[in-house]
């Protein structure tokens, strides 16, 4: 009796073992690919964050603190102390600003719209998926460059409210924070609509008409119910529009006109103009693990409401 059953026992590890080993190797090219145009890079950023930057880009093979030394810090051209510059710290405060401006904006128009496109008959909900996403057929510098053209002093915003003769004179829009916003929330709100869309088709809405049953109000259904059981969707959706709007280049150099910096910008300026590749490097590992921070904590918190709930 033990031994057939051994022999099972050992067949059935031998399967695991070459399903393991299959799986491996099936997953060895995206590793590779991983490594190389990932991991690779990364560590690349790390190094020459340490190195002194050369006089026309590049850097020099020397150990050294200085990109993030002076991050915060500038060196007195004449007695060498270092002396207290937050610029860098502004322009930080600011892209944080926008991405969590933006993603709460998005949140408030998605969550409504995505809702509306989940409560619609089956054979509809595939042309409303078409709309959100026809913004991504054309590229973002094209969409970027058409949010110029509308909201500039002689665009169509203006030129509307002109002839209808609300206003005398153009109302100043571009390279304003309102264009940079408008810009960002355009951009990013398709990241916001489809995976809350995907959570909410998925909803059982016999437990919202349950909570009706039950003399629930429309807001303690919403509260209680719907945004519960989305809030996978939510995160998502929060998670798509934060992270690449704290790192947006195109939309705050074209619509802030420069005047406007953020992030992005400021990193490309040092591999760019400023010739600084360490301290380019060093601000984008900062910006990484903000990002992280901010991430950690806001997982941490959404996913302890969920086991809690």
């Amino acid at each position: 009796m033990t031994a057939p059953a051994m022999t099972a026992a050992e067949i059935a590890a031998a399967n695991e073992k070459d399903v393991m080993n299959r799986n491996r190797w099936l997953a060895m090219p995206a590793v590779i690919f991983i490594t190389i145009f990932g991991v690779l890079p990364l560590f690349i950023i790390v190094v020459y964050s340490f190195m002194k930057p050369a006089a026309f880009g590049g850097v020099e093979p020397h150990f050294t603190t200085d990109a993030y030394v002076y991050f915060l810090f500038q060196k007195d051209i004449f007695d060498d102390t270092l002396q207290f510059v937050p610029d860098y710290l502004i322009i930080y405060f600011r892209s944080l600003v926008y991405a969590i401006v933006t993603t709460v904006i998005c949140l408030l128009v998605g969550f409504p719209t995505a809702y509306f496109m989940a409560t619609r008959p089956p054979a509809q909900r595939n042309w409303w998926v078409l709309l959100i996403t026809i913004p991504f057929w054309s590229n973002l510098l094209v969409r970027t460059l058409a949010i110029m053209l509308i909201i500039r002093d002689q665009g169509l915003i203006n030129g509307v409210l002109m002839w209808a003769k609300i206003i005398d004179k153009p109302i100043t829009m571009l390279y304003t924070d309102f264009a940079i916003m408008l810009g960002l929330l355009y951009s990013y709100l398709p990241f916001m609509v489809l995976p809350l869309y995907s959570s909410l088709e998925k909803l059982d809405f016999r437990l919202v008409e349950a909570g009706y049953d039950l003399y629930a109000t429309q807001r303690k259904v919403l509260w209680k119910v719907i945004i519960p059981l989305s809030l996978p969707g939510i995160i998502a959706g929060c998670l798509l529009v934060f992270i690449p709007t704290l790192g947006s280049y195109v939309t705050p150099l074209i619509l802030g006109g420069g005047t406007h910096l953020m992030i992005g910008d400021l990193i490309a300026q040092q591999f760019g103009s400023g010739r600084n590749w360490p301290l380019g490097s060093a601000q984008a590992l900062i910006l990484m693990a903000v990002v992280m921070v901010a991430l950690y904590y806001y997982v941490r918190n959404t996913t302890g409401g969920i086991k809690h709930g």
